[in-house]
Formats: C-alpha cells, structure tokens, sequence
C-alpha cells in the first residue's frame, strides 16, 4: 500500500484497524461521527452494490463536494461531473473490493478537468455489517496545504 503521510489518514487507517475487535472488517455502527470529527469534512460513505459491481454515496464529504461543485449524497458514482475524477474513484473502490483490505493513493492532479484544489491523498477502507461481505466504504480524502 501507497505509504500514507497525511495524519489524519494515519489515525483514521488505526481507528479503522483498532475497530475490527478479530474480525476481517469492521461495521459502519463501530464508528460513531464523534469518533471521527477530526477527519469529518473529508469523510464520505459510499455504498456497495453486487451484480454488476456498483457503488453510490450514502454520505458525501463536504470538502470534496465544495472542491468537485456538486453534492453527491445519495448519488452514483458515475454521477461525479469529472469524467477523471469517476474513474479514478471506481478504479480505487474496485481495488478495496478485490484486495479486502484498505488503499491508499497519493492523487495529482485529479480534478484537472474542474477548477478545484488536487493533490491530495486519498484512502479508502472497506466495512462490512457481517464481517465479511463488504457492503460499504469509507473514503478520505486530504488535500496538501
């Protein structure tokens, strides 16, 4: 995995790590929003659907829907108005369903195609309500200063 340097993402990748209490992934009920307020405003939930592999955001980071332009709470990701910007993002949800385990990514220059803030770093952990099948992703996105 990509070695994270922003540390938020560090502290975000040991919460997640310190929540699994023996299983393979941790639920979506092991955080609660008081839990995670130093990462919030970069913190988006996104859903996992099987049969075609698809997935859409249950909650949408704020900072990123101001940088991106458009809120995407509730939305597929093939909604996302940067065609780069969806792509990378499915490439790397794929990635976590097909390691089971979190990603990391440094990005450059991922919204080239909108006049938004990039480089930034990006981590994406899987959870599971059963421990096992991966229904949802948390995704954290950190922009250098």
């Amino acid at each position: 995995m990509y070695q994270i340097r922003a540390p938020r993402l560090k502290r975000l990748l040991a919460d997640w790590e310190s929540r699994r209490n023996g299983r393979e992934f941790p639920r979506r009920a092991d955080f609660t929003p008081a839990d995670l307020k130093y990462i919030l405003g970069n913190l988006s939930l996104v859903d996992v659907a099987y049969d075609p592999l698809r997935f859409s955001y249950r909650l949408h980071a704020s900072i990123l829907s101001h940088n991106i332009g458009k809120e995407m709470t509730k939305k597929s990701v093939d909604e996302i108005p940067s065609a780069g910007h969806a792509r990378l993002a499915k490439e790397h949800f794929t990635e976590v369903i097909e390691k089971r385990a979190p990603v990391a990514h440094r990005r450059d220059h991922v919204f080239i195609d909108v006049d938004a803030p990039h480089d930034c770093e990006a981590l994406v952990l899987p959870l599971s309500s059963d421990g096992t099948v991966i229904d949802m992703l948390m995704s954290a996105l950190v922009w250098d200063d």
